[in-house]
């Protein structure tokens, strides 16, 4: 928000209307990041509802993700030219009909998009209900609105595969979508009532049409590369060649304006600062490596190893409660010491997690799939805030929120953009192995016809005996992929945690604000 908008805040609200407003808009920002991960667990019942793959499946996921993450920067304008609880309502009510839409979905690709109108309305739902927050608590109380909003950040993401997987297995899947009707309906209306009379001063602002234009055609054209290409055999397919030149030369076309704009979408001056660029890139390799391996494990656990939805959520529970845990901790001492140090002890930790599950077997009970998590939940506690005060060191107050938008833009399509290059990395590698355990492997191999007597002594005919070996051969070729990414993903964090002390030291709780 800029500083007209801020500038004539109202008084805090009395204690107890205060208490109401402030539950509201905690369930605003619940549901919004709830959506980011509900669906995660449920993509196999989703994809077999809908007769499609899971790879198709995933579109869930990736159509969301980069549609919020496009809606991002017009969040400052948005609320600087129609006030901030006027921007923050409509958005609530716009999230809850599309969430109605998505639960109605009819086929794959009305629900994908709905996802897209589901991510392109929520953009100004998280900042919205952050800048309310503050806005309703008095001076003193603002560490405490904060944590409130911190917390329900930090819950959602647990909340959300338990959540969806329990409705998958024991309901339908459409009320995962059909639960924000609901919440949403509420929100709206009791933050309407309270906040209608404390709008935020607005003023006219142009708007980069141009700029906007050519990121939606460069991203959209990207991501449906990224989503189809698979499917389509890549670079064989005439789409899939027309959609990466669409994406190369409007991402050319749309630095080539943004350089020039007065008034840029994207303020692409951030990156000459070299704590924003490296910022960048450190929080976007490691959310996108996170985000994958959020959507590829519980995929693998309910295809491979028989986990029910509800299952495949309960094992990444642990490592947000453990999060959450310690996340005080590290807002604690942040000014205290090094972010830079927090932000290694982070990648570490999501490094020692990685190399833990690169050694997953098939018959790994429970406990084995929970541990690692529970060493991520370590890393998750301290990650964002140690990152994001590395990224804001030195930026001048008055381009903050710009900073602040820019980055959240790029971690969102990062982990959008993963999901599908993930995804893609695990099946070509599966064939890969699946390709040289068949090789190794034997019609005449005596271990094999070993296996097979035996299946046929259990009722089994040959032909089934066969069937039930090749699936038990794709499904150590899934695992193993698996195991490759895991691996990959250990060794990046180790990378990136080296590649913070290439940063400078943010200067304390000033170092995001300082100038020049």
């Amino acid at each position: 928000m800029s500083a007209a908008s801020s500038a004539a805040v109202p008084a805090p609200l009395a204690e107890g209307s205060r208490s109401l407003i402030a539950s509201a808009l905690a369930l605003g920002t619940f549901m919004q990041v709830l959506d980011t991960t509900i669906a995660n667990v449920s993509i196999p019942t989703i994809a077999g509802n809908l007769g499609v793959s899971t790879d198709q499946g995933t579109w869930v996921i990736t159509s969301f993700a980069v549609a919020n993450g496009i809606s991002v920067p017009l969040t400052g304008w948005l609320m600087q030219r129609f006030g901030v609880v006027k921007v923050f309502v409509a958005a609530v009510v716009m999230f809850t009909i599309a969430s109605f839409l998505c639960g109605i979905a009819w086929s794959l690709s009305s629900l994908v998009a709905f996802r897209v109108l589901q991510g392109l309305v929520s953009g100004p739902m998280v900042p919205g209900s952050q800048a309310l927050l503050l806005s309703i608590f008095p001076a003193e109380r603002k560490g405490a609105a904060l944590a409130l909003w911190s917390m329900t950040t930090l819950v959602a993401p647990i909340a959300g595969p338990i959540l969806g997987g329990h409705i998958s297995d024991n309901y339908s899947w459409p009320w995962i979508f059909f639960i924000n009707v609901p919440v949403g309906l509420l929100c709206a209306g009791v933050c309407w009532q309270g906040l209608k009379h404390r709008e935020t001063p607005t003023r006219k602002l142009p708007i980069d049409i141009v700029g906007l234009s050519l990121l939606v055609m460069w991203v959209g054209a990207l991501q449906l590369m990224l989503d189809t290409g698979k499917d389509q055999d890549w670079f064989s397919s005439p789409l899939i060649v027309a959609e990466a030149i669409i994406a190369g030369v409007g991402f050319i076309a749309f630095i080539i304006w943004e350089l020039g704009e007065k008034h840029p979408i994207i303020d692409l001056s951030l990156f000459r600062r070299p704590n924003f660029a490296l910022g960048v890139v450190v929080m976007c390799v490691g959310y996108a490596i996170f985000f994958g391996a959020v959507v590829i494990q519980p995929l693998w656990l309910q295809s491979w190893i028989g986990y029910t939805a509800t299952w495949a959520g309960l094992v990444a529970a642990p490592s947000g409660v453990v999060a959450v845990l310690l996340s005080p901790l590290g807002g604690r001492y942040l000014d205290r010491f090094d972010p830079r140090m927090f932000a290694s002890v982070s990648f570490v930790a999501f490094g020692i997690s990685y190399f833990m599950r690169a050694n997953y077997t098939a018959d790994a009970s429970f406990a084995a799939f929970v541990m690692p998590l529970l060493v991520q939940g370590i890393g998750m506690s301290m990650f964002f805030i140690a990152v994001l005060s590395i990224v804001l060191e030195g930026v001048p107050p008055a381009q903050i929120p710009a900073a602040s938008g820019l980055s959240n833009f790029m971690r969102i399509t990062a982990g959008a953009f993963a999901t599908s290059i993930i995804t893609t990395f695990w099946d070509r590698h599966a064939a890969l192995h699946q390709t040289r355990l068949a090789e190794a492997t034997s019609v005449f191999d005596p271990r094999l016809q070993q296996s097979v007597e035996a299946m046929q002594g259990l009722g089994f005919s040959e032909e089934q005996s066969l069937g039930a070996i090749t699936h038990t051969l794709s499904g150590q070729a899934y695992l193993m992929s698996m195991l490759d990414y895991f691996w990959l993903c250990g060794w990046l964090c180790v990378l990136m945690a080296v590649l913070v002390w290439f940063t400078r030291r943010p200067q304390g709780s000033a170092g995001p604000v300082a100038a020049d």
